[in-house]
Parts: structure tokens; C-alpha cells; sequence
């Protein structure tokens, strides 16, 4: 902070020490002329401002503040001329390469999405085109030439089913291969049968003939029990499992394969000449 001076020492300002001579000016228009100082009075004029505040600032001993300021300049650390320079401006970053990671990424990914996409539309035409649908698991006939039990649980039993196989497709050819019929009782597995593979062409049905034994398979008591009492009232049920492998063939290069599950519940007369009363047949993939 600057000290304020007193009107009365600063030289340029015509104190009341001053003497001003009025007649020596003319009357339209005054102008106010400095009065030369005594040598006396020179010597007692303050210094300016800034020299008496540097002065005053300065230790004593000490070089001119003017070569302070110059080997304090020249000594000033790089780090902070270049904070200098950097506030002049923004600073732009360089360019940098990109990693050929990223580009070899950016490439599988797009290759990826094309693929995906051009195998969309390729199963949408075929399925447009074929309509392909599951074949059909069913049981057309059913005769259970004996059942019964050996001490009260030992199921011996002797059935022959007529097994359908149907390609509803008009377009697709299907080719069973990998076939096993599981006739259970309840819970409890008791007869499989393996099938040899066929084909099936567009809308057609193939029929197969099974003939399943079953001798000495113990049962739990209550399902001996149950069937006991069924025998006894003319009505056996019997459940029907059915699994292969079955592949659709669009044309010559177009194939795709899948596992079938066929599942019936039938029920037949008793023995000796049981014939099929109801059944029901479902299909899952």
C-alpha cells in the first residue's frame, strides 16, 4: 500500500506557501503557474512512490533490485517458464497412433456382425421356403399277449406295439438313426428295444413292429399292488418312451440334425388278448 502524501509536499500542487500574483494574469481565464522551489526546498522533496517503497524494501547491504530482478530471472527454473507458455494458450494434444489391437478388433467384431446377420436371413429364407416341421411319434397298436407276477412282485410281461413314425414336411426328407423304444410300468423301467435306421420321405408315415419281453423285474410294493388290482379290472396302463435322433434334410447340401422325445400313455385290456382302449402321444424336442 502507498502512503498518501500531504498536498503541501507534493511539488505540483501550488501549496498555500505558493505566492500567486492575480494581476499578472488576465481576467478571462486564470491559469495556475508552479512556483520554482528553493534549493532547501529540493533537497527536502520526497522521493516517488515506487523508488521510496523499494528503497524501503530493499535490505541494507543488498545489490540494486534491478539486478535482483534480472539474475532472478535468468535463474528461473524451466519448469515454470513452460507453466508460462502454457497459459498462453490451450495446448493441443499430438496425434497418436492407434494400437493394432484395436483396429485387428474392430475388424473381427465387424466380420462378426456380418456373419450373424447374413446367417439371419439365410435360416429366415429356409424357413420361408421349406416350412420345416417335427416329425411325429405315435402308437397306432398295442397287444398285451401276458402279464403277471411271480411271488407277488416279479412283473413277467409280453407286448407288441405298432410303432408310427410320421414326416409331416412336404419339402424335407427326414433320416431316423440312434432309436430305442422304454416301456415302464409306473416308475419302474421294464423292457427296451432298439430300432434300426430309416428314412422317411416327404409325407410319409413308417410303421415298425416291436416286440418287448419283460421276465422277472421286480417292482416296488405299492406299484405290485396297483398292478395286481389292474389285472384284476381288466385295464392295464403302460407308458411308452421313445428317443432318437432324427435329421432333416433340406436338399442336397442343406441338413441339420436334432433329438426327438416321443411319449405315450396307453391302457389295454388284460391278457391274453389285451388290445390298445386309449392312448395319448406327444412330440418335444
Amino acid at each position: 500500500m502507498y502512503r498518501q502524501q500531504r498536498p503541501e509536499s507534493n511539488p505540483h500542487f501550488p501549496g498555500p506557501h505558493l505566492p500567486y500574483d492575480q494581476n499578472s494574469q488576465p481576467q478571462g481565464k486564470r491559469t495556475k503557474i508552479p512556483h520554482k522551489l528553493d534549493p532547501q526546498d529540493q533537497e527536502k522533496r520526497p522521493l516517488p512512490r515506487q523508488n521510496v517503497q523499494d528503497q524501503s524494501s530493499q535490505p541494507f547491504g543488498s545489490p540494486p533490485l534491478d539486478l535482483q530482478n534480472q539474475d532472478h530471472r535468468q535463474t528461473q527454473p524451466h519448469g515454470r517458464q513452460q507453466q508460462g507458455d502454457h497459459s498462453q494458450g490451450p495446448r493441443i494434444p499430438r496425434d497418436r497412433r492407434t494400437n493394432p489391437l484395436t483396429w485387428l478388433g474392430a475388424v473381427f467384431c465387424a466380420i462378426l456382425w456380418v456373419v450373424i446377420i447374413v446367417g439371419g436371413l439365410i435360416v429366415l429364407i429356409i424357413y420361408l421356403v421349406f416350412r420345416p416341421r417335427s416329425p411325429g411319434f405315435d402308437i397306432s397298436s398295442v397287444t398285451l399277449n401276458a402279464a403277471y407276477l411271480d411271488m407277488g412282485h416279479l412283473l413277467n410281461a409280453d407286448v407288441t406295439l405298432l410303432v408310427n413314425f410320421t414326416n409331416p414336411n412336404k419339402k424335407v426328407r427326414i433320416d431316423y438313426s440312434y432309436m430305442y423304444i422304454n416301456l415302464y410300468y409306473e416308475t419302474t423301467l421294464i423292457s427296451t428295444q432298439y430300432i434300426e435306421p430309416f428314412s422317411a420321405a416327404k409325407a410319409e408315415s413308417k410303421f415298425a413292429y416291436i416286440h418287448m419281453v419283460t421276465s422277472q423285474v421286480r417292482l416296488p410294493k405299492a406299484e405290485s399292488l396297483r398292478l395286481q388290482k389292474q389285472i384284476e379290472s381288466n385295464g392295464i396302463m403302460l407308458q411308452v418312451k421313445g428317443i432318437f435322433r432324427a435329421r432333416s434334410n433340406l436338399g442336397s447340401i442343406l441338413r441339420y440334425s436334432y433329438w426327438l422325445h416321443g411319449e405315450c400313455t396307453i391302457l389295454t385290456a388284460g391278457p391274453p388278448d389285451g388290445v390298445l382302449i386309449k392312448r395319448k402321444c406327444k412330440t418335444k424336442h
